[in-house]
């Protein structure tokens, strides 16, 4: 290797490392190395491939509202010039021209292919419709609610009365001291929405009660969301039908299509890393950071041990992205204030597993007006909102990409838990994890047992930063990491911050145009989804 080369160490083959990668080799003559503790690329947003299908980690829709990105997954894998298999069988049209107001990007030095050539034919994405719905009292609601006869019906006079006194009331009389995520919803909702649809669905979730969730992940996750924007959105849908596939004017949880990879999210990702490897980057795997060198605010380099061996080599560094969990960041660094290293520690994550289910069938038949192939219910995720299981949510992964399935006359689900490593749950071994999680399904009537043909298990450990335990003096360890120049803290885990896959990907580009423009405040990368044109209305 040339040694006037400036590299760039990389933690991490999630989005946010390849995308910095990427943009690296794009767009300068920084050389990338990566180290993935892992065997996997993608991350979370990975694909996991079991008997000749493919599942999902939570669900992975290709949308941003910024055309940048939107470009970007584009460039690296182009849209199918035809409906998918199963709207093509249905005879449905997938509107592909009306993207086009996205914006061309400029420098281009990684090649790619065209998507025409027949050699790459698979290597495209798909145009999807979004459709998932809430699954309470064993009836779907519309998700986000919608106030309509269905969902009306579906409450009963009494609660819908009590849900709208109640939106009238905080209204009047907001809480003006928004300290909990409790606060956010009630403010938003009324005290009976939120009791009713969000509080027990979101402490399933987080495993905590709401009143202890800071309200910033709700500022984050549904900042724009609102009865009135979902009364607005309901109303603009009937009268002005937006069919673009941008979106701009619309809010993240209302969007209604998004581009999605053939055979899912992990097929752009082993693409991109693909690319990276071919213009000289380096992709390492089984490969963990252990410890970093910070001379004078400045890394010099990171020690890495290989999880095959446990050889330990030290590896020089001009710069150093990180999309390792914050706490573990931290606890690499050497000479972290004492009152860093207890902000670090005190972090909390909610972890996450897949029981991935083959099927004959689903027991719960379509009833909606939209047409499906072999009859299936149209979603692709369903939240579970019911007490009674543990599930938080469904995913159809037929509705995703018709061509997750290897048999299309079988129906693929993964039934999502979230729960926290080393408890009872993630403590089960597989079979017995997967017998109480038919049971669940059976409970709400989706399946029985015997139409089981295959299943799996899947363990994602630090799948969600928390926004409780220290996270209320996360600025302490802000202020120190920021200071170090020419270290890039990047994507969810690397900033312990609850963001989409298109956030991870924008805060690895602006640290990459920070390096060519030298500027030094890392303020921009802690704006991306905190500021509201990267989420809204752009």
């Amino acid at each position: 290797m040339n040694q006037k080369e400036k590299i760039a160490i990389i933690i991490g083959a999630g989005p946010a490392g390849l995308t910095a990668a990427y943009q690296l080799l794009d767009k300068t003559d920084i050389k990338p190395i990566i180290f993935e503790m892992t065997d996997d690329i993608g991350g979370i947003s990975k694909t996991v491939a079991h008997n000749g299908n493919r599942i999902d980690i939570g669900g992975h829709r290709f949308f941003s509202k910024s055309d940048q990105v939107m470009e970007w997954w584009k460039n690296i894998l182009p849209l199918q010039g035809a409906p998918a298999m199963d709207d093509r069988l249905l005879g449905r049209k997938i509107p592909l021209s009306t993207e086009s107001t996205i914006k061309k990007l400029g420098s281009k030095k990684i090649k790619k292919y065209d998507a025409p050539d027949p050699e790459k034919a698979d290597k495209v994405m798909l145009i999807r419709n979004r459709i998932s719905r809430i699954l309470f009292l064993r009836k779907f609601f519309d998700y986000p609610i919608s106030l309509n006869i269905k969902t009306l019906n579906n409450l009963g006079l009494l609660r819908t009365l009590k849900i709208g006194l109640s939106y009238i009331k905080i209204s009047i009389k907001p809480i003006k001291d928004e300290k909990s995520l409790e606060h956010f919803f009630i403010n938003r909702f009324g005290r009976e929405l939120y009791e009713t649809f969000f509080k027990d669905y979101t402490e399933k979730v987080w495993g905590v009660s709401c009143s202890e969730i800071g309200s910033d992940w709700g500022s984050q996750r549904i900042k724009g969301l609102s009865i009135l924007k979902t009364i607005s959105h309901s109303l603009k849908k009937i009268l002005k039908p937006d069919s673009s596939i941008s979106q701009k004017k619309v809010e993240t949880s209302l969007i209604e299509q998004f581009y999605y990879p053939k055979y899912g999210p992990g097929q752009m990702w082993e693409e991109v890393a693909s690319l990276i490897t071919e213009n000289g980057g380096k992709l390492r795997l089984k490969q963990r950071v252990v410890e970093v060198k910070n001379e004078s605010n400045k890394v010099t380099g990171v020690k890495v041990r290989d999880e095959k061996t446990g050889e330990l080599v030290f590896y020089p560094a001009d710069y150093l992205f990180s999309t390792m969990p914050v706490k573990d960041l931290i606890a690499s660094i050497e000479d972290v204030p004492v009152e860093v290293q207890e902000i670090a520690q005190g972090l909390i994550y909610r972890d996450f597993m897949t029981v991935g289910i083959l099927l004959d069938q689903l027991k719960i038949k379509n009833k909606s007006k939209i047409k499906t192939l072999n009859d299936l219910i149209p979603d692709n995720w369903i939240y579970v909102q019911e007490k009674d299981v543990k599930m938080g949510r469904i995913q159809i992964f037929n509705n995703w990409s018709p061509y997750m399935v290897r048999n299309p006359e079988t129906v693929l689900i993964g039934l999502e838990y979230f729960v926290n490593e080393g408890d009872d749950y993630w403590n089960m071994d597989d079979e017995e994890f997967t017998e109480f999680a038919i049971k669940e399904l059976s409970r709400i009537k989706f399946a029985d047992k015997e139409d089981i043909l295959d299943s799996f298990v899947i363990r994602v450990p630090k799948t969600y930063p928390a926004y409780f335990g220290t996270f209320n003096r996360f600025d302490e360890i802000r202020n120190f990491t920021d200071k170090i120049e020419n270290l890039f803290l990047i994507g969810r885990n690397g900033m312990h911050r609850y963001n989409n896959m298109d956030h991870s990907m924008l805060t690895a580009m602006e640290a990459v145009d920070n390096i060519i423009n030298h500027v030094t405040s890392k303020d921009n990368l802690w704006a991306v989804n905190a500021e509201k044109e990267y989420h809204e209305e752009a």
